[in-house]
């Protein structure tokens, strides 16, 4: 990553002829007799960002695991840049561009902020103890280049002045922040984001939604789980509604709120 300086908040471009940089098709997860996702399938246009909302328990957590590789799909198949990765587990995806963040973070509380920051850089080859005893100078390096990049990283979302102090001290939107400055360590090409709004104070929500827009201006995909409506409407082209493991219906966001079927999910109404 390069260049992350904040610059104003921008909405996304949307474009009718952008390719498809990651699809579900016919995506199911059984726990047993339950089907938490029964059949689902969409697209996320490159460049765009992607709202995915439903009611409590609509299955859009699992899409998440299951997109992101950390639970195999029941049947069907998860392309990422045109090519099937439903095999392929979560470490490799996220090689491939992949990020995710969590609707809780969980930081290593005693690690500073900055340290938690570097765990997030991929190819590291001071990762394997050989390479420690046989090129120490290209070790010393690289470690040089990820404590730059994760400084840098951790000055664009804000957190630089707390980079030496523990995780532990930081709040729940701070959590967020940081999380997010872990996953860009890894470069991905798009990120899915799980509630990036909850338990986050308006001022802090604000940075969030900044930083999102300004990734995305620079060319960055976002799927988004969120219930923040305001937020969705602020942040989202396109808005993919969930409800019992189904793919209700998808529109704009102006579009789906207006559905009456979306308002009777959200009432807690059953879906027809």
């Amino acid at each position: 990553m390069t260049q992350l300086s904040a610059s104003p908040a921008r909405s996304n471009a949307e474009t009718s002829d952008a390719p498809v940089i990651l699809a579900a098709d016919g995506i199911e997860k059984r726990f047993g007799g339950i089907a938490a996702v029964g059949g689902v399938s969409f697209g996320v246009p490159k460049g765009r960002i992607v709202g995915l909302i439903g009611p409590n328990g609509a299955g859009k957590t699992t899409m998440f695991d299951i997109l992101a590789g950390d639970q195999a799909p029941s049947r069907g198949s998860v392309r990422l840049k045109g090519r099937a990765v439903e095999a392929e587990p979560a470490h490799l995806r996220i090689r491939s561009g992949l990020g995710r963040t969590f609707q809780i973070p969980r930081p290593f509380a005693a690690l500073s902020l900055v340290e938690n920051v570097m765990l997030g850089a991929q190819g590291q080859i001071g990762e394997r103890i050989w390479a420690n005893w046989l090129m120490p100078a290209r070790v010393a390096r690289q470690e040089r280049e990820t404590y730059d990049k994760a400084m840098e990283t951790l000055a664009f979302v804000g957190l630089a002045r707390l980079a030496r102090e523990p995780a532990r001290v930081l709040s729940g939107g701070q959590r967020k922040l940081l999380e997010l400055a872990r996953v860009l360590m890894a470069d991905p090409e798009i990120l899915l984001l799980d509630e990036p709004a909850a338990g986050v104070n308006p001022s802090l929500l604000e940075v969030i939604i900044e930083r999102i827009l300004d990734l995305n201006a620079r060319g960055m995909t976002f799927l988004v789980i969120e219930h923040n409506m305001d937020m969705v409407a602020r942040l989202c082209g396109h808005v993919l509604v969930m409800a019992s493991g189904r793919l209700l219906t998808e529109g704009t966001p102006d579009a789906v709120v207006r559905d009456p079927r979306v308002v009777e999910a959200y009432l807690g109404g059953a879906v027809p």
